[in-house]
């Protein structure tokens, strides 16, 4: 079998579901959960969102033993700060990749998104701490630039690559087409949303055409339709890919953790 690698992303995107908000104790529990059953990289939130993010943040990193935390930021260095500060094994920076969110929302220029990246990369680098990058609404930017943002990225360090179907208008037969162009010179992870129904199989085919990191969420929970749900993820490729994580132990600590995310969703539930 592939070895492949999980990227959770429940504690950062999938509290965007309409309704959800996790208590301290509550992100422990998930994030313990989670590095006990062998997922590779937990995003553990977004420092930048305040002093109470930050102390989960902080009480997460000191809870999980294996997996790396992430912390999640947008490309700037008042958040990059936050994350190092809250101890963040991985720092990724969010870079809006489409023209249409660099104009509207940025409201800048493609050479602009570039200089802010690289003076955002020095600083990370300059503390000592890996590099990730993520294209955001990547699945509707202009290829070329998506080349010139992946050959920036690895020149300015990045370990990984996140290529981003930030509206969920992907399908897998486009996937295939738009994961294999991709270099192989960087690790890719691939991020997809469940608007048309297809973040599970979009992310298996991602997987298949090269990226190494899947992103998930328990149960598929997250904004709009949600993100990919890991244990379907992981029955879908049973026998073909293998992520070091235990099915069965998933399955049993399903309840536990289903009575933690339910009852903050219990209006969409």
């Amino acid at each position: 079998m592939t070895n492949r690698y999980i990227v959770d992303t429940t504690l950062r995107d999938g509290e965007q579901s309409p309704g959800m908000a996790f208590s301290i104790r509550e992100k422990i529990t998930i994030a313990k959960a989670l590095d006990t059953l062998g997922v590779a990289r937990i995003e553990a939130g977004t420092p930048a969102m305040g002093r109470e993010e930050c102390r989960a943040f902080e009480k997460i990193k000191l809870s999980c033993k294996q997996a790396k935390i992430i912390g999640w930021n947008r490309m700037n260095r008042s958040d990059i700060s936050q994350s190092i500060g809250c101890g963040a094994d991985i720092i990724h920076v969010c870079v809006p990749a489409s023209d249409l969110l660099i104009r509207e929302k940025l409201r800048t220029t493609r050479g602009r998104v570039l200089e802010t990246l690289s003076a955002c990369a020095a600083a990370i680098h300059d503390e000592k701490r890996e590099l990730t990058i993520g294209l955001e609404d990547a699945s509707r930017a202009d290829w070329d630039f998506v080349v010139l943002l992946i050959e920036t990225a690895r020149d300015l360090g990045a370990t990984t690559l996140r290529f981003s179907d930030t509206v969920g208008i992907m399908s897998p037969s486009l996937c295939k087409a738009t994961i294999s162009r991709i270099p192989d010179n960087i690790d890719i992870e691939v991020h997809m949303h469940n608007d048309l129904g297809m973040a599970v199989p979009n992310s298996i085919q991602g997987l298949r055409s090269g990226a190494k990191y899947a992103d998930t969420t328990l149960f598929g929970i997250g904004e709009r339709a949600g993100n990919c749900n890991l244990e379907h993820l992981l029955i879908a490729t049973q026998g073909q890919l293998d992520f070091g994580i235990n099915l069965d132990e998933l399955q049993w600590r399903q309840a536990d953790l289903k009575s933690i995310i339910y009852k903050n969703n219990l209006a969409s539930a």
